[in-house]
């Protein structure tokens, strides 16, 4: 049976969702690292841990390139002694948060050294870091007890990366389809639950919406600006993107990332795909999705949505999953 989990960017409303998706049923909620669009995730976790009781507590994706081995350790340790055992952490390349700033994404060996580094400090081990050996040396009750078994998973969509997580990692984040093999597998989506008789051109579904389709738009222009054309309207798209000096256009592009459409070009999205961009569809079109993913390997599903009306989403979602 798919558990059922509810991203939260860290922001100044997502301890309340966290204690609103206590209440409703969620296994967890997941918060990504994005520290140039809000708050910071391990003050953001810590702060859920302290004002929730039940809930899990995902951590996904962190960014290795953002933290030193050292200080993700001990934020790790941190939560475990906030919330022991409702801590999973999840690592990614970073494509979205590191574009962001001109920055490519990590190399998979980046990932397995930091990961594998991560996880020897929690152990207690003595670790090589940038040459030196380095340790978690907490005295007695200033952290837990190493080892500490906090799952660490990665997410990743490629094969290769894929190849990775069955080697290092306790799980997989699928950012796409189903991977068989991996226990946990949880698929990451984004969308709207559409009311009976909704279409997605309505003004509050293209408002929740447009931020979400816009990812596409942001993840093609990351790859190849040129291939932005090929997306519905992508010429006027990429035409306004361009208008924006060259050094500084990737703020442009990335700016209100998956909450919003405040930075000038996505107001240009269509999302007349949007159903087949996103998870988007009525209750029962949902439903059948999620029998699929199952059907395809998924132990869970985390659900996020844009920024428009989380709340909404919340309970829309949990009556999706029959919590």
């Amino acid at each position: 049976m798919l558990t059922y989990s509810f991203r939260l960017p860290p922001g100044p409303n997502t301890v309340a969702y966290a204690v609103a998706a206590e209440q409703l049923g969620y296994e967890r909620v997941w918060c990504p690292e994005v520290p140039a669009f809000g708050h910071d995730i391990w003050v953001t976790l810590a702060r859920i841990a302290e004002q929730t009781s039940r809930i899990g507590i995902g951590a996904a994706v962190l960014i290795p390139s953002y933290r030193h081995p050292m200080a993700q350790a001990s934020a790790i340790a941190t939560i475990e002694a906030l919330a022991p055992g409702r801590l999973w952490a999840g690592f990614g390349t970073g494509f979205t948060g590191r574009y962001a700033m001109g920055q490519p994404a990590l190399t998979l060996a980046y990932m397995r050294q930091h990961i594998l580094q991560v996880r020897g400090l929690l152990r207690g081990e003595a670790v090589e870091i940038d040459g030196g050996m380095a340790q978690l040396l907490a005295s007695e009750g200033w952290l837990p007890e190493r080892p500490i078994q906090t799952p660490l998973l990665l997410a990743s969509q490629g094969p290769k990366g894929r190849q990775l997580a069955s080697e290092i990692a306790d799980g997989l984040i699928s950012l796409g389809a189903p991977a068989p093999g991996f226990d946990p597998c949880l698929v990451s989506i984004n969308g709207t639950v559409l009311d009976d008789g909704e279409d997605v051109t309505s003004p509050r579904a293209r408002t929740a919406l447009a931020p979400l389709v816009a990812l596409a738009y942001h993840f093609t222009y990351s790859s190849n600006p040129e291939s932005v054309k090929s997306l519905p309207n992508g010429e006027a798209r990429l035409a306004s993107v361009e208008k924006v000096p060259e050094p500084v256009r990737h703020l442009s592009v990335h700016r209100g990332h998956n909450l919003d459409i405040s930075n000038d070009h996505d107001q240009l999205v269509d999302v007349s795909m949007a159903r087949q961009m996103t998870f988007t569809g009525t209750r029962d079109e949902l439903r059948a999705r999620l029998d699929a993913f199952e059907a395809a390997g998924a132990t869970g599903v985390i659900f996020g949505t844009s920024g428009a009306d989380v709340e909404r989403e919340l309970h829309a979602f949990a009556e999706v999953a029959g919590l």
